[in-house]
């Protein structure tokens, strides 16, 4: 990861999973796709962390969306968009829930919103950010 100082810009290669830190299932599905990153295509970053923060400021994502960003060869997907797209990369049969794109994107996205909206009541949220194990550590950008 390289972030340009005159524009703050985080310039990386690697596909990026923001998520939302302090939630149990958002940490819970960071987890689930690092175990199955065999080809280590994925970075991850808290959306509450400075790197979260200037992703967020730099694809232009709206403080409305708090739960989870992928951005993939420099675009920005949110919602059920970003969910079908990161399982589209994942390995086994996971690829075929990336079907979920022919459904159309209202829908897609109104499924996901609400399921977003009652996480915290049925998963929990914790007081601070995950904080990744040594070995898994390089894939969070700082």
């Amino acid at each position: 990861m390289m972030i340009n100082e005159q524009t703050s810009e985080i310039k990386i290669a690697e596909r990026i999973i923001l998520f939302d830190g302090v939630c149990n299932y958002c940490n819970t599905m960071v987890n689930f796709v690092i175990r199955r990153d065999r080809k280590d295509r994925f970075r991850f970053a808290p959306l509450q962390s400075p790197a979260g923060e200037a992703l967020r400021l730099q694809y232009q994502i709206a403080p409305g969306v708090d739960s989870l960003v992928y951005i993939e060869n420099g675009r920005a997907f949110i919602y059920g968009t970003a969910v079908c797209r990161i399982c589209r990369q994942m390995p086994g049969l996971w690829p075929v829930f990336s079907a979920g794109l022919l459904i159309p994107r209202f829908i897609r996205d109104g499924l996901y919103r609400w399921f977003a909206r009652h996480r915290y009541r049925w998963f929990g949220r914790t007081a601070h950010c995950m904080v990744p194990t040594p070995d898994v550590r390089a894939k969070f950008l700082q």
